[in-house]
C-alpha cells in the first residue's frame, strides 16, 4: 500500500495505482477528455495534468502511478491555468457550434470548458473541414474531432476491427479512416462503440429524426413503430428520468402523444425469431450432414457485416432467420395490416432500435419480401428517440402508463431477454427443449450463458442428447471464437454473437454516459423483467400461436420462409 497526499486529504492505495484513480477513490474527480480506463491511458489531451510538490514540471494523472509520500496538487494556480490553456488549445481546433450539436449538454468537452470558465478563445481557430458520406448510417465530423484516439482504441483493442487510424503531425493531425479508404469500403460493422465512447460530436449516427416527423405529419402515412427490448432499459436516462420512472408504459404514452398511430413491441417478433430459429437449429441438428457447424444466430446485422466481410466462407453458417426487426415489418405489412383491415402502401414501418447497424439492415435491397417497399422504412436510435421527446416538449415524468396496442402487444420473458448477451440463446434453448419433448423445462435450466464475460460456453443436455453452445459478445471476442473454431480447438452446435459488449443493452444506439459502461446494469433489467414474466417461453405467446394459426401456417413453411427468412449471401455491405 503507499500512502499519499492529494488536495490535503491522506490517502492510501494499491502500488501501481494511478494518481487519477487514487484521487477518485479519495472523492476528488480530476477532469479529463482521452482517458478509457485499460484502452486508452495515453495523456494526449493533457487535461488531467496535476501538480506534485517539487517538481516544476506539471505531470498527467492517468497514466503516473502513486509515491510513497507523493504530495499531489489537482486544482491549484499553476494547474488550473495550464489546463484552461490546454483546453483553449483544444477549441481552436473544435468547432464549436455547441447549439447544433446532438452532443450538446452531454459533452465532456463542453462541461470541462465551462468548469473553467473559457468564455472566449484567444487562438485563431483551425477546425478541420468536414468531408463525409452524410447517407451512411455513421457519421464522422471532422470538425468536431479533438483527437482523443479514443474510436481508435476502442475499435483496435475491443473490436479488433481497425477501422480509424491517425495521421498527420502537429496542428496537422488527423483521424481517419484506415489506409485513407472511404467508410463504405473499410470493413466497418457499425456497431457504434466508437460512437458511444467519443467523448464530444465528432462521431453519431445518422440523424433520422426530421425524416420521422415528416411521416408523422403526413396524412397519407399509417406509422406503425416497434420497440426493441433494451430501448425498455435506457430510454429515460437521455431524458433525465430515474430508473423507475422510465416505464415501458410512460414510453408508450410518449409515442402516443406524438402521434405515431401503432405502437407494438419488438418482442413479439423476437419470440417469432425464436420460433423459427430454434425450428432451424433442431433441422440442422437432427440433419448434421447436410450442414456446416456451427449454427450462428443472425439477429445482429453489426454481427452479419463482421463475418460477410471478415469471413466470408463462415456465411452458410448464419441462421437464415431475419432479425426481429426485420420480421415484424414484414408481417407489418402483409399480417398485421390484413388484421387491421389497412393498406400496405399506406404503412410506414418504424423500429426504435438501441443500435446504428440496423440503419443499415433495414436499407438492404433483399428486405423488401412484403413487397410494398422496404420492409422497414425507418430506424430509430434510443438517442433519437430521446430527441423526439425533447423536440416535442413532451414532460415524460407526467405521463401515464399505457399499454401498447392490442393483438401483437403481448410479449415473454424470452424476447425481452433478446436485449441481453447470451438472451437469444437463452430463449431458444427453452423452446428447443419445448420442440423436442413437448415439456417445457424449468426456465432458469440455461443460466449458464448469462453475464458479462465475453466467451461464455456450456453444454446442455435434452433428453440424453448433448448440445454444445457459446456466447460471445464484442467482435474482439468474436473473433478469437471463430479463429478457435476454424483451427478445431473447439467445437460447438450453436452460437450466439452480439457485436456490442453485452449485448443490445450496450448498443451503439444507446444514450452516452462518458466512461460509464452501462451494458450490465440495463441487462440485470431484462433479466429482471423475465423472472416476474407470466409468460417465459416463445412457443407460449398467443400471439405467436395465432399468427402461426392463422397466417403462417408452422415455422419454417413455405410462407415463413419467404417472409422471415433471407440469404445473408445476397446482402451487399458497402452502401
Amino acid at each position: 500500500m503507499v500512502k499519499l497526499i492529494i488536495d490535503s486529504k491522506n490517502v492510501t492505495v494499491p502500488e501501481g495505482t494511478t494518481i487519477l484513480d487514487a484521487a477518485e477513490k479519495a472523492g476528488i474527480h480530476i477532469p479529463h477528455l482521452c482517458y478509457l480506463k485499460d484502452i486508452n491511458e495515453i495523456g494526449a489531451c493533457r487535461v488531467c495534468i496535476v501538480e506534485k510538490k517539487g517538481m516544476d514540471k506539471l505531470i498527467t494523472a492517468c497514466n503516473n502511478e502513486v509515491e510513497q509520500g507523493m504530495e499531489i496538487f489537482t486544482n491549484s494556480p499553476k494547474v488550473r491555468a495550464t489546463r484552461k490553456a490546454n483546453v483553449e488549445l483544444i477549441l481552436s481546433d473544435h468547432d464549436c457550434m455547441c447549439a447544433t450539436c446532438v452532443r450538446s449538454g452531454n459533452c465532456s468537452l463542453q462541461k470541462i470548458a465551462n468548469d473553467l470558465g473559457i468564455v472566449e478563445i484567444p487562438y485563431k481557430m483551425i477546425a478541420e473541414k468536414n468531408r463525409w458520406d452524410k447517407n451512411f448510417p455513421l457519421i464522422r465530423d471532422a470538425s468536431k474531432c479533438i483527437k482523443c484516439m479514443r474510436c481508435i482504441q476502442i475499435c483496435d483493442k475491443v473490436q479488433d476491427l481497425q477501422v480509424w487510424n491517425v495521421s498527420g503531425s502537429g496542428y496537422r493531425t488527423t483521424v481517419g479512416v484506415m489506409q485513407n479508404l472511404k467508410i463504405q469500403d473499410a470493413n466497418c460493422s457499425l456497431c457504434g462503440q466508437c460512437i458511444t465512447h467519443c467523448p464530444v460530436g465528432a462521431l453519431r449516427e445518422r440523424d433520422d429524426v426530421g425524416r420521422m416527423f415528416d411521416a408523422l405529419a403526413d396524412p397519407d402515412k399509417i406509422t406503425i413503430v416497434q420497440v426493441a427490448p433494451a430501448v425498455r432499459t435506457s430510454w429515460g436516462e437521455g431524458i433525465g428520468l430515474y430508473k423507475e420512472e422510465a416505464t415501458l408504459g410512460r414510453l408508450v404514452s410518449a409515442l402516443r402523444c406524438m402521434g405515431f398511430d401503432y405502437i407494438y413491441d419488438t418482442t413479439y417478433t423476437a419470440d417469432l425469431t425464436i420460433m423459427e430459429e430454434g425450428s432451424e437449429f433442431l433441422e440442422r441438428f437432427q440433419n448434421r450432414d447436410k450442414y456446416k457447424w456451427p449454427m450462428f444466430t443472425s439477429c445482429c446485422p453489426g454481427w452479419v457485416r463482421f463475418v460477410k466481410s471478415q469471413y466470408p466462407d463462415m456465411v452458410e453458417n448464419l441462421s437464415s432467420a431475419k432479425s426481429p426487426q426485420q420480421m415484424f415489418g414484414a408481417i407489418t405489412k402483409t399480417y398485421i395490416a390484413d388484421k387491421l383491415g389497412i393498406s400496405p402502401e399506406k404503412i410506414f414501418a418504424v423500429s426504435i432500435m438501441p443500435c446504428v447497424a440496423k440503419k443499415y439492415e433495414c436499407d438492404v435491397e433483399n428486405l423488401s419480401d412484403a413487397g410494398f417497399g422496404q420492409d422497414v422504412d425507418l430506424v430509430l436510435t434510443t438517442r433519437e428517440i430521446d430527441r423526439m421527446i425533447r423536440a416535442d416538449h413532451i414532460k415524460a415524468d407526467d405521463l401515464k402508463e399505457e399499454e401498447f396496442d392490442d393483438m401483437f402487444g403481448v410479449s415473454t420473458g424470452a424476447g425481452v431477454i433478446f436485449g441481453a448477451t447470451g438472451g437469444v440463446m437463452e430463449a431458444a434453448l427453452r423452446s428447443a427443449y419445448f420442440l423436442l419433448t413437448k415439456k417445457n423445462p424449468d426456465p432458469e435450466s440455461f443460466r449458464r450463458v448469462r453475464g458479462l464475460d465475453g466467451w461464455k460456453e456450456a453444454v446442455f443436455e435434452i433428453e440424453g442428447t448433448a448440445i454444445h453452445v457459446a456466447v460471445a459478445s464484442g467482435l474482439g471476442n468474436t473473433r478469437k471464437l471463430i479463429e478457435a473454431i476454424r483451427n478445431d480447438e473447439v467445437k460447438y452446435d450453436f452460437v450466439e454473437i452480439m457485436a456490442c459488449p453485452g449485448g443490445c443493452a450496450g448498443g451503439g444506439g444507446q444514450p452516452i454516459h462518458d466512461n460509464v459502461e452501462m451494458a450490465e446494469s440495463r441487462g440485470k433489467i431484462l433479466y429482471g423483467l423475465d423472472r416476474t414474466a407470466n409468460l417465459r417461453f416463445s412457443h407460449e405467446n398467443p400471439s405467436i400461436q395465432k399468427t402461426y394459426e392463422e397466417f403462417l401456417e408452422k415455422p419454417l413453411s413455405e410462407k415463413s420462409h419467404h417472409l422471415l427468412h433471407t440469404n445473408v449471401n445476397d446482402w451487399i455491405l458497402n452502401k
